[in-house]
């Protein structure tokens, strides 16, 4: 095992009453690919803040390797002082780094290094500070949301470049897709304590859930041995003084545990206000187009229909018109040519990106309410605000809080709990993934997939996108955008399968009308040649792969069921880890031999149309 560079131990942190970090300890060595999860408000921007020296704790120790070099990607980046994006990444290297890596970084990223750092975008400044932190190849990159207001292409290219880089990395992220592809361990901060696991964060939540049925089974042992010890006060055969006193005394300690254990943050109880049911036709849009200022147009000759229960999902790259495409269909924003119709009785709720509805003044008790006195209606029952706030995990003294003092988590919370408070039957959601934490996610995720009217959405977050929507609107050209819209059946997985059959069907096509001008006679099907065949070794593999694969899968199984044992790792966490390594093992082999039968199926099905 190589010596760590960078190691904090028994990190304690408090701002008054409860600590925010109570002994977490963190570790990184050369080549770690370390995520760091919890829930909004556990700590994790502080102790990233602590990893990178900013934030000194109250109690514990830090280690950082003289000859080791960190750099930290905040989420909000400071332009002061430059007045150039090219000076602003060129702040990030060292004295022996390469500054041209700088030019390459802002050209793959798409800025432009003589621009005024001011004047950028949210996703132009989190590109430009992704830029300063890279550009040094650095020991250790310590990333804080690094795919907020990124688009798609970028979060793709995000991921290969960090899967290329030699740098140690410890992550902050709410896009569980981006977690999976480049961690290999994961810290789980919860309560103040960090927990790790040694493997990537696609197996995080079934480990979770199983640390906690253990902790909740270890509380109710606790409560059971303290009832038979107040029995034995109460009724047992008195011994000797000082072995009665002994027993009085662990009694008293383990009360004091008991009553002093903290639970997991409660999940979010969440209702959707129903409102009434609109006609079937919810928007109909007909050739509608969009430019501005003479540019050429971001949506061209788009026409669509959406009906009643579609939940809609746009994705495209930034400045690919998605907002414009959006603020079109729900009436926003006027079309320069062709027709938006809207079917009767639409109720609709909006969650902007920006949270450009939230006055930083305003309070939250005020906000919930529109001022209307401690309660709101729900569902048709009058419900008071501190307990309406509670489902949402605010505490009841926030009640008074201004918003300003709210985390951006906390912000995205109190917007959606002001939505669902409300009748709608067309939900908006614009970026509505921001800032949100696992949980809260999983919760907008059961929110969008059980809302019984219809839903249009525009989001970055892949696996969001997988789990919710009906369809997909995409650029028609993703890479350089022309305004032309293509509907795709399914999330962005499916969109992406049928990207890939367009693009054979595209090439087949073309290599058609090639040889249909060539001059080259067409061979006839008795003079095809004889050296396109599948050789021997490759006929057998064809043949055996699915069987190894299925069998491999059967043991996969297996051992998933056994981890799935929420005793397990409490009893035996050796036997616990040595599935995990198993199983990593088999997924691995399982995606190689899949990849392999592909391929070979592939050359196959070329060889006999040929």
């Amino acid at each position: 095992m190589a010596p760590p560079i960078l190691k904090l131990d028994d990190i304690g942190l408090s701002f008054g009453g409860t600590p925010l970090l109570d002994g977490a300890e963190l570790q990184v060595e050369p080549g770690d690919r370390i995520c760091l999860v919890g829930r909004n408000g556990s700590g994790k921007s502080t102790l990233l803040k602590i990893a990178a020296g900013q934030v000194e704790p109250q109690t514990g120790e830090i280690f950082r390797h003289p000859s080791s070099t960190i750099r930290y990607l905040p989420q909000a980046p400071d332009f002061d002082g430059f007045a150039t994006v090219q000076a602003y990444a060129e702040a990030g290297l060292g004295p022996s780094d390469d500054p041209y890596r700088v030019s390459y970084l802002l050209e793959h990223l798409g800025l432009d290094g003589e621009a005024d750092p001011q004047t950028l975008s949210g996703g132009e400044a989190r590109r430009a500070a992704l830029a300063r932190v890279l550009a040094p190849e650095p020991d250790i990159l310590l990333l804080d949301e690094p795919t907020n207001h990124l688009d798609l292409p970028t979060i793709e290219w995000l991921e290969e470049e960090l899967t290329r880089s030699r740098s140690a990395l410890l992550v902050i992220s709410h896009d569980r897709r981006f977690l999976e592809r480049v961690s290999r361990m994961t810290i789980w901060l919860d309560r103040g304590r960090s927990l790790r696991l040694d493997r990537g964060f696609a197996h995080f939540e079934a480990w979770r859930d199983s640390v906690l049925e253990a902790e909740e089974l270890e509380q109710h042992k606790l409560g059971r041995q303290i009832e038979r010890e107040e029995h034995w006060l109460r009724y047992g055969v008195t011994a000797r003084r000082k072995r009665n006193m002994r027993r009085l005394s662990d009694l008293k300690t383990m009360r004091a545990e008991f009553r002093g254990h903290k639970g997991p943050q409660g999940r979010i109880n969440a209702q959707v206000a129903e409102g009434r049911d609109s006609g079937k036709l919810v928007i109909e849009a007909e050739g509608i187009s969009k430019s501005y200022d003479g540019a050429p147009a971001v949506v061209r000759d788009f026409s669509m229909r959406i009906n009643r229960g579609d939940c809609i999902g746009i994705v495209g790259p930034n400045g690919a018109g998605k907002t414009t495409l959006l603020k079109m269909l729900i009436g926003e924003l006027e079309t320069d040519t062709g027709f938006v119709r809207h079917g009767s009785k639409l109720d609709i709720a909006v969650l902007d990106q920006r949270r450009e509805v939230l006055d930083p003044e305003e309070t939250l008790a005020h906000y919930l309410t529109d001022g209307r006195g401690d309660s709101l209606i729900v569902n048709g029952e009058a419900k008071h605000v501190t307990g309406y706030m509670k489902d949402f995990l605010f505490q009841p003294e926030q009640a008074r809080t201004p918003i300003r003092n709210l985390s951006g988590g906390e912000k995205a919370r109190l917007v959606l709990a002001r939505i669902l408070s409300r009748p709608s039957n067309l939900l908006i959601l614009d970026e509505p993934t921001n800032d949100l934490d696992m949980e809260t996610l999983d919760l907008l995720q059961e929110v969008v997939a059980s809302y019984p009217g219809t839903v249009i959405l525009i989001s970055h977050d892949r696996d969001f996108l997988d789990r919710t929507v009906t369809s997909t609107l995409a650029p028609a050209n993703p890479l350089e955008p022309d305004g032309r819209w293509i509907a795709y059946a399914g999330g962005y997985s499916d969109m992406l399968a049928q990207r890939g059959t367009e693009a054979r069907e595209t090439k087949a096509r073309a290599a058609q009308e090639s040889s249909s001008v060539a001059t080259v006679p067409k061979p006839q099907a008795g003079n095809r040649d004889a050296s396109r065949k599948l050789s021997y070794k490759q006929k057998f593999a064809l043949e055996s792969l699915p069987v190894k694969i299925e069998e491999a899968q059967a043991k996969l199984a297996k051992i998933e069921a056994e981890m799935a044992d929420p005793k397990l790792f409490a009893k035996d966490p050796n036997g616990f880890a040595a599935r995990a390594k198993t199983h990593d093992a088999l997924k691995g082999e399982i995606e190689a031999m899949e990849g392999e039968w592909l391929e070979l199926e592939m050359l196959r099905e070329e060889i006999e149309g040929s």
